[in-house]
């Protein structure tokens, strides 16, 4: 197990932990949604690929509309 923080809130992920487990375990949409692992923002078609590693920063936005 690994410890990761994402959005500032500590979690424990399996060593091979990728950034679409991580949306499914915590129930996060895949749409309209943008993921930064340690301040670098990560392309939606490497979230299948990109492992995590011990204490990593995950930053999960989720895009609103407004006016």
């Amino acid at each position: 197990m690994i410890k990761l923080l994402v959005n500032e809130k500590s979690i424990e992920v399996s060593n091979d932990f990728n950034i679409l487990q991580l949306l499914h375990q915590i129930k996060s949409p895949q749409d309209g949604i943008a993921v930064a692992v340690n301040n670098t923002i990560i392309s939606k078609n490497s979230w299948a690929t990109k492992m995590f590693h011990e204490n990593d920063t995950v930053l999960i936005i989720q895009a609103t509309q407004g006016g």
